[in-house]
């Protein structure tokens, strides 16, 4: 829903019309048997032309056309998005796919960004392949099930009465029915193994025998999946901020819950730790009662007629993902606390909270794919006793979330079994994940490095970010350079890490308004996106 992935700007993807033919898979696949597909005749090259950036000015895009469904490899065809930043240098290692989760997040600009933030001599060496996954983005049919489903101001999200309660479930509801009727043909095909597929299509296309694969946040779910579909086609396979894999997809949700709530707190005695900055109070028990007499007023009373308290929500939320962000929401903060100046507020939901066309389609590819993955519940009384139960203890984001994922109570589409990526079939793997992580909390990267025979863990002592190489912290980006440079991993003493980083020192307040976040770090998480 908030992606702020940079678009490619006037950047054309050409309609390549390469056609892939990929193998068989039963539309049901099983947690513990995944059938292996026969391999794959290689196909004309997708073709690639220039969609240059400023930023990125050796970028390359092209479209391959795949089948709708694996199964029938000759029946219906979409199209997929690439982009490329082809290697230079004469040694050679193929593609590095690059993926950064969602789902339903955009890959084409993070193929620039990946390249030009690794040592050039390790880039040079990799064609450095973005794409959108299917329904997303610049491929096509690109969903949309129900535009503007997030314009404020929406209904609280704590169902603190029934009428509220029933608000909500109507939106959720709603948002389900219209992705049936829009998308009936097309959504029992959009989930993880079916993008696994993709992957393997892409790679065929571009001639390789292996690829490495490069995915942050759900993209570590897509890169085990295709690990465990494709095991002998894995030359490196990196994963950052790992989903645990064995809480596809509703547990993982509820344990993200405790998690921001965790780091939500953080923030606040981050503030308080800089009272003089911001005249909130010392005491970081008083500035979390502020924040939530503030979110209580807004329910009344939204600021600009836009910020309620779900907006509010939604705007602190990515604060969670990256603390580069909490000098400008603490600014916020304080700014209608101590003045009732509401302007920074509503700001800071344009930049962090709001919705846009980008985000409907995310959101839609998000839905899509979560509540085809794996099973949910489709009793209510399920949800709401979860969610109670957890909000007593985690009140930050409990309801917010649900009701994010609450589409998946009225799917009209059926659910697969989620896939069983256990996998000691693979060359060494390169995990990395943070302690305080609060997306994919630190556990799932622990079970990740356990399900997959040979890894190695290298984790951020203290960090919270979610999505920590190529962000600004040395000691991670020498394990992943090193990695892909020739496939060093760290080894450690049997413990649950192989190798730690101290995490990078928290933000300072903004010395100026004029202050930015153009760091590598603020760049990085523009593209990731939020929600997982």
């Amino acid at each position: 829903m908030r992606q702020r992935a940079a678009v490619l700007c006037g950047a054309a993807v050409i309609a390549a019309g390469t056609v892939t033919a990929v193998p068989a898979v039963p539309a049901e696949a099983t947690a513990t048997r995944l059938p292996q597909p026969a391999p794959t005749a290689p196909a004309a090259g997708p073709h690639w032309e220039k969609c240059a950036t400023e930023d990125y000015p050796t970028l390359q895009c092209a479209s391959l056309e795949v089948p709708l469904d694996h199964a029938r490899p000759r029946g219906e065809q979409i199209t997929l998005a690439l982009s490329r930043v082809p290697h230079t240098a004469r040694t050679y290692q193929g593609p590095l796919l690059v993926n950064p989760g969602g789902p339903g997040g955009s890959g084409l600009t993070l193929a620039g960004f990946v390249a030009s933030s690794l040592p050039a001599k390790v880039a040079a060496q990799y064609d450095v392949i973005g794409f959108d996954p299917r329904g997303v983005g610049r491929s096509s049919p690109a969903l949309d099930c129900r535009p503007g489903h997030f314009a404020p101001v929406r209904p609280d999200s704590v169902p603190d009465t029934p009428d509220v309660e029933r608000a909500n479930l109507a939106r959720a509801e709603s948002f389900a029915d219209a992705c049936g009727d829009k998308y009936a043909d097309v959504l029992p095909y959009i989930d993880t193994v079916s993008a696994a597929r993709d992957v393997d299509a892409i790679r065929a296309a571009l001639g390789a025998e292996k690829l490495s694969y490069f995915g942050y946040s759900y993209g570590t779910y897509l890169g085990a999946v295709y690990a465990k579909l494709h095991p002998q086609r894995v030359r490196r396979l990196v994963l950052d901020s790992v989903v645990g894999p064995e809480d596809v997809w509703y547990d993982a949700n509820l344990h993200q819950d405790l998690a921001f709530n965790d780091r939500h707190r953080a923030f606040m005695a981050w503030i308080a730790e800089h009272d003089a900055a911001y005249g909130l109070g010392t005491d970081p028990e008083r500035v979390e009662s502020a924040w939530y007499a503030m979110r209580a007023a807004l329910a009344e009373r939204p600021a600009g007629g836009r910020v309620g308290a779900s907006e509010l929500e939604d705007t602190y939320m990515p604060g969670g993902y990256y603390n580069g962000y909490w000098p400008y929401l603490a600014e916020a903060f304080a700014a209608y606390v101590t003045d009732g100046d509401t302007g920074p507020l509503v700001e800071a939901y344009e930049n962090f909270g709001a919705p846009d066309a980008s985000g409907d389609n995310g959101y839609s590819v998000y839905t899509a794919v979560q509540c085809r993955d794996a099973g949910w519940p489709r009793d209510w009384d399920d949800w709401r006793d979860d969610s109670w139960g957890l909000y007593e203890k985690a009140p930050f984001l409990v309801w917010n979330n649900a009701w994010y994922n609450a589409p998946c109570a009225f799917w009209p589409t059926p659910s697969r079994q989620p896939v069983d990526v256990a996998n000691a079939e693979l060359p060494p793997v390169l995990l990395f994940q943070a302690t305080g992580d609060a997306a994919t909390p630190y556990e799932g990267g622990v079970t990740a490095h356990r399900l997959l025979g040979g890894s190695s863990l290298v984790v951020e002592e203290g960090g919270g970010n979610h999505g920590i190489t190529l962000s600004g912290n040395d000691c991670l980006d020498e394990h992943l350079a090193a990695y892909l440079t020739d496939g060093t991993v760290p080894h450690g003493d049997g413990g649950e890490a192989d190798a730690v980083c101290p995490a990078l020192p928290a933000p300072k307040p903004l010395e100026s308004k004029a202050a930015s976040t153009s760091s590598r770090g603020s760049t990085l998480h523009g593209l990731l996106g939020f929600r997982g």
